[in-house]
């Protein structure tokens, strides 16, 4: 059993439109826009994102940095206007992450927290610098990407591989080769504490593991140093990291899943089996499509598109529900040219809509977040209409 269907439901029985799409997106960044609460409160965060933490968020992965970054994208892309001062409000999130860091209360961290480049100060400055661009800004962001090089997380959320991809955005935008110096200089140190058998080993909340997906392990690290790393390494790197995803993958009939770490079994002590992008199929397709065996590629999106839409439970977002799972199908697309797989993305992407609206009204509100909210979907649904794979933030 590659996965449990009882966590998964059919996709609405409604066909691609690209002007309701569209519309979708814009009633998504319209009902952002009106959810600002006032000058001091930003956005407020959904229950399970607050959790031990200071609300309003102010983060790239569940707070207002991650929003300012969807509603910035989706303006740049053309696909809707927010009303909001995005510099100002960039500048407003920084300030207040200053004065009260969302994680204070945390005691297990890995350090230098805030140089994290979804859950620290790192993400919120490239946020910032994007919007309303400074010296002040980069020089602070620089210092937390150079502190971070030896950081034991090891993995993207809060390691080198996170502030790498900071620093590529951030020698594309200004050409100030410091930042290639910066980033050469983590993805030595990240290559040098790889292990033999290919795998990082990541200690996180008094743990150690060594995860294999995009968020904290092996295909996340991999994505940053394929960024700006000479061909000749990375092609070694690619052609062993997918020996070793073949090696942990469980195929069955022509369908593949990989469990959150090398094991014996899919299923956790929990009685999980993860099918979503932080960890399983989703996000290792996305994360390793350009260089994973084209039949794990294809087993990995078959998958996905059998199992059809997360429940309510995961939602709809990119992190670990419907529109994560459907940047697998898109990156499938992206691998194989063949448009029966934009076409089954786009079927996820109706869902997702559709999924996001129902949360909305069973709440009352919407859930102003990036990677667990609905920015994250109308990013992904921005994408299905371009028909471009790019994952938010990480495909610098």
């Amino acid at each position: 059993m590659l996965y449990k269907q009882e966590d998964f439901e059919p996709l609405v029985d409604e066909p691609w439109h690209e002007g309701r799409i569209r519309a979708g997106i814009r009633e998504i960044v319209a009902d952002t826009d009106s959810a600002l609460r006032g000058p001091k409160l930003l956005w407020g965060a959904d229950r399970w994102d607050r959790w031990r933490a200071t609300s309003p968020l102010k983060d790239l992965y569940v707070g207002a940095a991650g929003v300012l970054w969807a509603l910035a994208d989706l303006r740049d892309r053309g696909h809707a206007e927010s009303t909001l001062d995005l510099g100002e409000l960039a500048l407003r999130v920084h300030e207040r992450h200053r004065a009260r860091p969302d994680l204070a209360a945390w005691n297990d961290l890995p350090e230098p927290r805030e140089a994290s480049l979804l859950s620290g100060e790192a993400g919120i400055l490239l946020v910032a610098y994007r919007l309303a661009p400074s010296r002040d800004l980069a020089e602070s962001l620089l210092a937390h990407v150079r502190e971070n090089v030896d950081n034991e997380a090891d993995e993207l959320m809060w390691g080198a591989a996170g502030t790498m991809i900071a620093a590529r955005w951030m020698l594309g935008w200004t050409g100030d080769e410091r930042w290639r110096d910066a980033w050469n200089a983590s993805a030595g140190a990240l290559l040098a504490r790889r292990g033999r058998d290919g795998l990082w080993t990541q200690r996180l909340h008094g743990y150690e593991e060594r995860y294999l997906g995009p968020a904290h392990g092996l295909v996340g690290n991999v994505l940053a140093l394929g960024q700006l790393l000479d061909r000749r390494r990375l092609s070694s790197l690619q052609r062993e990291t997918n020996d070793v995803l073949a090696r942990a993958a469980f195929v069955d009939d022509g369908l593949a899943n990989w469990p959150p770490a090398p094991r014996d079994v899919l299923e956790s002590p929990r009685g999980e089996i993860r099918l979503q992008w932080c960890h399983g199929a989703p996000g290792i397709v996305t994360s390793a499509t350009g260089y994973l065996d084209e039949t794990l590629v294809l087993g990995g999106a078959e998958l996905t598109w059998q199992a059809g839409a997360h429940r309510d439970a995961k939602g709809a977002s990119i992190c670990h529900g419907t529109a994560g799972n459907g940047y697998g199908l898109l990156a499938a697309f992206a691998r194989t040219g063949d448009e029966r797989w934009l076409a089954r993305a786009r079927r996820f992407a109706v869902h997702a809509l559709a999924q996001t609206r129902r949360l909305r009204d069973a709440q009352g509100r919407g859930r102003y977040s990036l990677w667990t909210g609905d920015l994250g979907v109308a990013l992904y649904l921005a994408a299905c209409v371009d028909a471009r794979p790019a994952f938010p933030v990480l495909d610098a």
